[in-house]
């Protein structure tokens, strides 16, 4: 499509960034060049207080940069900011490390304009940049769990995802007083969506690369702290989809075979005890991530999807934890009954 059809609904793109200097000369000119096509109406960055020189390389790169009104308050305000702003009628979220990839703004529009639904995602593409085993095992298994969920949703994810603005704006848009350091923010204003009524879409097809280094200390930090945590306070409070992406019951059953061979192995060094438990639930844990597995073994070969299956399993667990410790809060904070 070389330009903006005709009656088809016009996109702002919205972009929260904290110290995103180094990123923007490669997430920009993409963008960019769907503006100059007329597939974009504006670029909105966001600067989150930013101490480098994000905002003015972003101004210099021609995009139009807006003021969070503070710093550190986070991507879920930052976008609100953009989103009043917004002279289009559909948001695009795009994240200030994350490269859009040719045809994406084509699938945006086309679910959101003739396919009629009001809000769309997509997915990390397979091939992360970054060469670290676990900057490829996250994003590989992003990718593949979008992959393997597309079609109508109830979450949200905002990393490459657009809304219709009159949807975002009637149901208040992003939590800021909730949540503000990065953490699923989207994930809550889809099931918010979802429950008004409003259509949301899983679209594998629309792509994106991922920029973003993952150092091992950094990723359990945040898939602990921002990601595991609040999720399983959502679900228990009802305010996120239970049955979706990596909270499928597939992955559930997955986790607590995680869970057992964990505990399996100890038993093993007993005396008395036996590796044979711990062999046969090693084999039942790949039996359940054998699609998983085979994806990486094509993409990295055998030796990292090995690798990477095995950390996998710790994975499910220090998030199947998370889940515990959040049932126990609110178990804590309920009032027994009949008081």
């Amino acid at each position: 499509m070389s330009g903006a059809a005709r009656g088809s609904p016009t996109v702002s793109v919205v972009m929260p960034a904290y110290q995103a200097e180094a990123h923007l000369p490669k997430v920009l000119p993409p963008l960019q060049a769907l503006q100059a096509a007329g597939q974009v109406l504006e670029i909105l960055l966001v600067d989150d207080g930013s101490p480098d020189g994000t905002a003015a390389l972003a101004r210099a790169m021609g995009a139009r940069v807006l003021a969070s009104g503070g710093r550190g308050r986070g991507p879920a305000a930052a976008r609100n900011v953009a989103a009043a702003e917004a002279r289009g009628e559909l948001l695009w979220f795009v994240d200030s490390d994350v490269v859009v990839h040719e045809g994406a703004c084509e699938r945006l529009r086309l679910a959101l304009g003739e396919g009629g639904w009001d809000g769309v995602f997509g997915s990390y593409c397979d091939t992360p940049p970054d060469p670290g085993f676990f900057s490829q095992y996250k994003n590989l298994l992003h990718h593949h769990q979008h992959q393997t969920s597309g079609g109508p949703s109830s979450s949200f994810w905002a990393g490459c995802g657009a809304i219709r603005r009159s949807a975002f704006l009637a149901v208040g848009g992003f939590d800021a007083q909730r949540f503000g350091p990065p953490s699923i923010e989207d994930i809550e204003l889809g099931h918010r969506l979802h429950r008004a009524g409003y259509r949301m879409l899983l679209d594998p097809q629309m792509r994106c690369s991922h920029l973003k280094r993952w150092p091992l200390r950094q990723m359990v930090t945040v898939d602990i702290r921002r990601r595991a945590l609040p999720w399983s306070r959502l679900i228990l409070a009802g305010e996120a989809p239970a049955d979706e992406l990596n909270v499928r019951p597939s992955e559930k059953r997955a986790a607590l075979l995680a869970g057992a061979l964990l505990l399996s192995l100890p038993l093993a060094l007993l005396p008395g005890g036996s590796l044979w438990p711990s062999l046969g639930l090693a084999g039942l844990a790949w039996a359940a991530n054998a699609r998983f597995a085979a994806f990486l073994a094509r993409r990295r070969g055998p030796a990292f999807a090995a690798a990477a299956l095995a950390f996998h399993q710790v994975v499910y667990v220090y998030s199947g934890l998370s889940y515990a410790w959040a049932w126990c809060e609110l178990r804590l904070r309920r009032p027994a009954a009949g008081r």
